[in-house]
Parts: C-alpha cells; sequence; structure tokens
C-alpha cells in the first residue's frame, strides 16, 4: 500500500494566515506610531522608546487575539465532535446512512456507497463522519498555541522593520568594519548642502543626532535641484551633485 505523505501547504492554511496578518499589521502599526511621534518632533530616543513600546504591546495583542479567536474555533469543533461521539453511540444506523447519502452524492452507486460506508464505519467511525459531515482532521484542525506564537513572532518581524529604519544611525555607531557605514568625514561640497544639519565626528566615531525627528533634516530644495538620472546602482561618492559631474 503506497503511503500518502506528499505536503500540501492547504494544511498549513491558517497557521499561514495568522503570519501574514501578523506581519502586515506588525509594519503599518508600527510605520505610523513611528511617523506620528516623529511629527511631534519628539527626540530620536523618545521615537525609538514609542516604536519598541508599539512592538512589544502590539506583539502580546495579536499573540492574545488569536489565541482567543482560534480558541472559539477549537471549542466549535470539539462540540461539533461530541454532538458527532454522542450520534454514534446512540444511533449508529442512522449515522450509517447519513455517510452513505454523503457517497452517494459523490457518485458512488448506492451499493458501493454503503460497501465503503460500511468499511469506514468499522476502522473509524468518528473520523469518517467527522471528515465527510464537518470536514475535521487532524491537520486542520484549530491549534490556538501554534497561531498566537506564529502570530506574535511575525508582527514583531513586521514591526522591526520601521524600527530598524529609525534607529540606523545608533545601530551603526555600534557596528564596527562595516562597508556600508563608510561616509565622507569631510563634509564638504553637496554633501554638506543636501542636508541642513551636517554629520557630527569625533575622534573618528560618528555621533548620533539629538534633534527632533529623525534627528537630520534633508534639504529638499537641494534635493529636487539634483534629481539623480544615472543607471549604475551605486552612487559613488564626490563633491558634486551627479547632475554637476
Amino acid at each position: 500500500m503506497v503511503r500518502h505523505d506528499e505536503f500540501h501547504l492547504g494544511n498549513r492554511i491558517d497557521l499561514l494566515r495568522a503570519t501574514v496578518l501578523g506581519a502586515n499589521d506588525g509594519i503599518i502599526s508600527t510605520a505610523c506610531l513611528i511617523l506620528a511621534v516623529t511629527a511631534a518632533d519628539a527626540s530620536r530616543g523618545t521615537i525609538i522608546t514609542a516604536g519598541v513600546a508599539g512592538l512589544v504591546a502590539g506583539a502580546a495583542s495579536m499573540a492574545i487575539g488569536e489565541y482567543v479567536s482560534v480558541s472559539a474555533q477549537r471549542d466549535a469543533e470539539q462540540a461539533d465532535i461530541a454532538k458527532e461521539t454522542w450520534e454514534l453511540a446512540h444511533t449508529p444506523e442512522h449515522e450509517l446512512d447519513e455517510l452513505t447519502a454523503i457517497y452517494v452524492a459523490k457518485g458512488l452507486n448506492s451499493q458501493l456507497a454503503r460497501d465503503v460506508a460500511v468499511e469506514l464505519t468499522n476502522k473509524d467511525a468518528l473520523k469518517a463522519h467527522l471528515a465527510e459531515e464537518l470536514g475535521i482532521s487532524q491537520a486542520n484542525m484549530a491549534r490556538p498555541l501554534q497561531a498566537g506564537v506564529s502570530s506574535a513572532s511575525s508582527f514583531s518581524v513586521g514591526s522591526a522593520v520601521p524600527l530598524i529604519a529609525v534607529a540606523n544611525i545608533q545601530l551603526a555607531t555600534c557596528t564596527p568594519n562595516f562597508l556600508i557605514l563608510e561616509t565622507i568625514q569631510g563634509w564638504q561640497g553637496f554633501h554638506s548642502q543636501v542636508v541642513k544639519t551636517s554629520i557630527k565626528f569625533e575622534n573618528g566615531f560618528i555621533i548620533p543626532p539629538t534633534e527632533p525627528g529623525l534627528g537630520i533634516e534633508l534639504n529638499e530644495e537641494v534635493a529636487l535641484a539634483h534629481p539623480y538620472t544615472g543607471s549604475e546602482l551605486h552612487l559613488e561618492m564626490s563633491a558634486l551633485p551627479a547632475t554637476l559631474l
């Protein structure tokens, strides 16, 4: 007898749903919270603190909410299982007729449908009725704990995206020997004009800004006056904007 051991994503649809919803909520809610606090001219430390608080609160809320909602689904399933168990114990002939009718509706002739129903009833009557009448199987039963953990985890990952974007300067100053952290310490020419406040250095280290908002304010007039029109992915560091090279 050939075993059916194929993996189907449909068996994990609840887990996938909780993961996608959690990640989506994490990105949107945390990004909106950070933008709101930034618009209030809060300090960078306050913005990061608010983002972390949003991540923790959101992850806890998603975990609890998903656990409670899926628990309600599980309770409904357990009630149906208990009802089906009682019916099999007290009205077995009626349940056999029901199972036979299901297979007839699926296209089997009456005798074959009866034979199949009898065979499945003799092997595992409850499993057969749960699958055919209620669509309940071990693979798709509600799992509250799994849903809660996956929702909280995915929310945390999603929230980390805007949070890391805000904290990137603080993270950069704590990350040694990382090529992407290169900058121009001389800070003159175009680079001194495109931002209204220059990056500060002390003994070769970047000093994280403490100004309100994200700490560095872009000079939009200078940026709009010199749009990048090249086709290269890497922008070579230069004292002049791309339009003047």
